[in-house]
């Protein structure tokens, strides 16, 4: 038993109590959806105080204005229910007497989307005179999505929530009897928050999340993490792993998750099960990124999205056979793959268009029938449309699509220019035909092969090198220093500022890994690109033999991929071949 109350428990008990809150729930029908050109047509309202309701209001109101047959349709109101209706003055007025607003003990204005309501009653408090007495506003909706755990229902519509919480009234569109459901929905949502504890109007207008309290209550869990970057990892009670997650302070990061700050439903589920929170220190962001990724692939967290399949990456190949074609594969990575391979591509859509882009200039074939010496068949109109050289007609003539493999493999690896002039020829002409959809199309092809293009090529370039060591400055004035081998980051290290970083370097080279997981994610090797191209690193030490440059490609099409692709890839120093010295 807990012997002492914390600040917010405190506050909440010393609170007003909401079983003696009054509350005002309204609903208004209109003529449309915006103040500036429609008008009241109808003000219904319930006045409860301790659960039990106190007074009823309604009235139709004259707006003013024609009400448009959807609205009729919608509403049932017609131009003649409130042609003898009061003035939209008269209704405001009888409908803050009843409301109370000026009284000491002023009720709580409730609603269902509250801002709706509340913009049409300020305007009408405006146009005709009378001051808004600026109440405090409840939304439903709002607190719906606080309350109720994600999953619970399908949406926070009014018709939606009056079923779930078994309102006796259904909402009809008309005004009292929305408002009689909106009651409902709102007693249903005190009932809630009122198990964790919340039984003050304080309380209840400050709740900001399903559980916040059972969440700060695990604040402990933070205790004695490190403030510095690095990697944590939750865990339940059974030593299961439930989330893997990074930051530059670990600890500052942790406490997060037990606040309001933290409002993702599958995060609050995460929390509600942790026991403990491990950390891993760790000397730079990147290799907290890095170690985040591995972990999540090694212990399969419940609850990070990325640990279902982090390996599954699509890639465009040549398959292994003897007249290949393009095909999308999983799983591939270009420096340890005997396949020519591009990619990996954010999706099997963005693959099929890189391999829509090839077929656009190399006659490579589409079918997927497996063509033997045996085999017997007619071409297809791809051969009439130049699409195909069709093997399939004479399967014996291997060095005739040799060829054609040939400039496919090098569209694929080293020379992406024919296929980016077909595809770029194609825009200039649907453009001027203003086939603008089909120019599109081109367009998302082009952009897809181009890329993929460029990141199998960057990526393979640097998992070629043994041995690369790195330095960037960090804004304190030191240094983040890393070795990375055939795109494996093998060990790290930070030189604090005011240190010379050369027996940093000179450490780290002499105690980093030398087993390299030449299995690694592709996802880590991308990470280590975006380091050495973020502007601020070095390359200090190569290995014998080798050099690296960023492979931006032939054509400025190329070119302008990796500046999507990279961060501040403008910045980048052309030639990065050669090592240059750190202060």
């Amino acid at each position: 038993m807990e012997l002492a109350l914390t600040l917010d428990d405190a506050l909440n008990e010393a609170g007003h109590p909401l079983k003696d809150a009054t509350f005002v729930i309204v609903d208004l029908e209109t003529t449309g959806g915006r103040t500036a050109d429609s008008g009241i047509t109808e003000i219904g309202a319930v006045k409860v105080r301790g659960g039990q309701t106190v007074g009823e209001f309604r009235t139709f109101v004259n707006p003013g204005m024609p009400i448009p047959p959807f609205i009729t349709v919608l509403t049932g109101i017609t131009e003649m229910d409130v042609v003898h209706a009061p003035s939209t003055g008269e209704a405001i007025s009888s409908f803050l007497e009843f409301s109370g607003f000026e009284n000491a003990e002023a009720p709580i204005l409730v609603a269902h989307n509250a801002g709706f309501d509340v913009s049409f009653l300020k305007q009408a408090c405006e146009q005709n005179g009378y001051h808004w007495p600026r109440p405090m506003v409840l939304d439903t909706v709002n607190l719906a999505r606080k309350i109720l755990r994600g999953g619970e229902v399908r949406n926070k519509k009014l018709g939606t929530l009056a079923q779930y919480f078994n309102s006796p009234t259904s909402p009809t569109h008309r005004a009292l009897d929305d408002a009689r459901a909106t009651v409902h929905v709102l007693h249903g949502l005190i009932e809630r928050i009122g198990n964790l504890g919340i039984t003050t109007v304080e309380g209840l207008t400050s709740f900001d999340g399903h559980a916040t309290e059972r969440r700060r209550r695990k604040r402990h869990l933070a205790d004695g993490l490190p403030t510095g970057p690095g990697v944590y990892i939750f865990y339940d009670a059974s030593n299961h792993p439930l989330y893997v997650g990074k930051s530059i302070n670990i600890r500052k990061r942790v406490m997060s998750y037990f606040t309001a700050a933290e409002t993702r439903g599958r995060m609050t589920n995460m929390v509600e099960l942790a026991a403990r929170v491990d950390a891993i220190a760790c000397a730079s962001d990147l290799e907290a990124a890095i170690r985040e990724i591995r972990l999540i692939n090694e212990l399969r967290p419940r609850f990070n999205q990325a640990a279902r399949n982090p390996e599954r990456t699509a890639w465009v190949t040549l398959t292994q056979e003897r007249f290949p074609r393009a095909s999308v594969v999983r799983q591939a990575h270009p420096y340890d793959d005997e396949r020519t391979v591009i990619g990996p591509f954010a999706s099997r859509d963005s693959a099929e268009l890189a391999i829509n882009a090839l077929h656009e200039a190399i006659e490579l074939r589409q079918c997927k029938v497996r063509i033997t010496s045996m085999t017997q068949m007619s071409p297809c109109v791809l051969l009439e449309m130049g699409k195909c050289c069709a093997p399939c007609v004479d399967p014996n003539d291997i060095e005739t699509y040799s060829s054609v493999v040939t400039r496919a493999q090098a569209a694929l690896t080293s020379d992406p220019s024919p296929i980016e002039a077909a595809l770029a020829n194609r825009i200039a002409v649907f453009s001027q035909q203003e086939r603008f959809e089909e120019a599109a199309t081109m367009r998302d092809r082009l952009d897809a092969f181009s890329t993929g293009v460029f990141r199998a090529s960057s990526i393979r370039s640097l998992s070629a090198i043994p041995e690369l060591i790195a330095a960037s400055a960090t804004p304190d004035g030191g240094w983040d220093i890393h070795v990375i081998k055939h795109g494996w980051l093998a060990g790290s290290v930070h030189a604090p500022a005011g240190q010379s970083p050369h027996p940093f370097v000179d450490a780290i080279a002499q105690t980093s890994a030398t087993q390299v997981d030449r299995h690694h994610l592709v996802r880590e090797t991308e990470l280590i690109l975006r380091w050495l191209a973020n502007g601020r690193t070095r390359i200090v030490r190569i290995s014998e033999n080798h050099s690296w440059t960023m492979p931006i490609g032939t054509s400025p099409y190329s070119a302008e991929m990796a500046k999507r692709w990279l961060t501040d890839i403008s910045t980048v120093n052309d030639a990065v071949a050669e090592p240059l010295s750190i202060d």
